[in-house]
């Protein structure tokens, strides 16, 4: 399989010069990596060309990778039914570039690409209608970005006065609590990895005790 794969990345490779930067292969599936400018012309070929036919496209997702140069991946799942093959494309792309469309290709593309623009901020340019699609029109932020806060901006609360459902600034009732995780389990009797902090504050308290009682 793996040999075939490499056969099938290198066939696509000569006939679509300077199109694919990179492959590799993972579980048995073959990756394609490639720039947003030549995108659409890849998923055209993989569409079209004849020992190709991957004529459904699965699905479109954005990965964050703040600590990468470019930021995010836009990975794309395609499936030949005609040859049971399944092959992915990932973009890597900068905070703000835009990816072309590819609905003039895949009409399905619609949707996902309001997704991952929805949960990452991903542009896609030439999107006909690209809004949010899971979060209020009026969110703020993109909630998949790894530095999204985990409370969100806004909360929502039902107004007596008002008699409906309005938001406001979120509130939190108490402040974050710094967990260390060095004593996950206090109180347990058998030493536990990373209990350490346990035993050392019992061994302190039984010093604090025996100095009470001298």
């Amino acid at each position: 399989m793996g040999e075939d794969l490499k056969k099938f990345a290198n066939y696509i490779a000569r006939n679509l010069p300077k199109t694919v930067d990179d492959s590799s292969i993972h579980y048995g599936e073959l990756t394609l990596y490639t720039h947003p400018d030549r995108l659409e012309r890849l998923a055209q070929f993989l569409r079209d060309n004849d020992k190709c036919l991957f004529k459904v496209l699965l699905d479109i997702c954005g990965v964050d990778y703040p600590h990468k140069q470019k930021r995010f991946e836009v990975v794309y799942h395609f499936l030949s039914l005609e040859n049971n093959h399944r092959i992915r494309i990932i973009v890597p792309v900068d905070d703000g570039e835009a990816v072309p469309t590819l609905v003039n290709v895949f009409r399905s593309a619609g949707w996902w690409e309001r997704e991952a623009w929805d949960m990452y901020g991903i542009p896609f340019e030439g999107h006909p209608d690209l809004r949010r699609i899971l979060t209020d029109y009026d969110f703020h932020g993109h909630p998949l970005r790894k530095d999204f806060p985990l409370t969100g901006y806004t909360e929502v609360a039902y107004d007596e006065n008002e008699r409906r459902v309005v938001k406001q600034p979120v509130s939190l009732q108490q402040d974050f609590r710094d967990f260390d995780f060095e004593s996950p389990w206090m109180g347990v009797k058998e030493l536990l990895p990373g209990d350490e902090k346990a035993l050392n504050q019992e061994s302190e308290t039984e010093k604090e005790d025996g100095k009470v009682q001298d």
